[in-house]
């Protein structure tokens, strides 16, 4: 049954597969938009129906559009899938969406792109992988530019994500991103969750760029367009 369609009257909508995320966008709320209304749906089975088949199934596909296109029709000014797994679903949804539906790692993709040749992918659920090297790819071949991929797979991690132990799951993504950062030019962090990491990475000799500020920076964009448009059609 798809998603009941209610007013949030919110400029920025956001779907979630953990409620982990809502905090840290609305940190970045109030330092970057404060004048913005936010609002949060958290769908956990989406998801978790992801990890039972390992990728991404048509049903899931279906549930996901669904869940996109009730939070662009309750007033948002853009929707924003935090969902790495769920990317390519979330992009497909613009097809039926009146407003646009952002994936939260597509910003993050284009700059990886041009900070370097050697692009590594720091992952931990395996049916994210998949869709973040088609969004590296595609996000290179909209700019032109050449580039060898390196994937690296830290499932072992993802455990302490799932029964709440937070500062090891950050702990423990840093320490393996440091034992491979020299074999690229630029460390991609697959999932938003991963994004605390990126703070105990400081001293690395690369980059390392997380979804969720670089993604937020661009719906804040989109949604100033969106509300700019609407006056202007007053």
């Amino acid at each position: 049954m798809p998603p009941a369609r209610t007013q949030h009257g919110a400029a920025i909508a956001f779907l979630h597969t953990t409620p982990v995320h809502i905090e840290t966008f609305n940190a970045l709320g109030r330092e970057i938009a404060p004048d913005l209304k936010l609002t949060h749906a958290v769908r956990e089975d989406l998801l978790a129906a992801a990890e039972k088949a390992g990728r991404v199934t048509t049903a899931l596909d279906i549930r996901t559009r669904e869940a996109l296109t009730a939070l662009a029709e309750g007033g948002a000014s853009v929707v924003v899938c935090t969902c790495s797994t769920l990317g390519a679903s979330a992009e497909a949804a613009n097809d039926d969406a009146a407003v646009p539906i952002l994936r939260i790692d597509r910003p993050m993709a284009d700059l990886a792109v041009l900070q370097g040749h050697r692009i590594g992918i720091a992952a931990c659920v395996p049916a994210t992988v998949p869709n973040t090297e088609a969004l590296i790819a595609e996000s290179a071949e909209a700019v032109g530019r050449d580039f060898e991929l390196e994937t690296f797979l830290l499932d072992d991690v993802w455990t302490a994500f799932r029964e709440g132990r937070l500062d090891d799951y950050y702990q423990g993504i840093a320490a393996r991103i440091a034992e491979v950062a020299a074999r690229v030019d630029v460390l991609v962090l697959a999932q938003a969750s991963m994004a605390p990491a990126a703070a105990l990475c400081q001293n690395l000799p690369v980059p390392v760029l997380s979804s969720p500020r670089i993604g937020f920076e661009e719906a804040v964009r989109i949604a100033r367009q969106g509300e700019t448009m609407r006056r202007n059609a007053r």
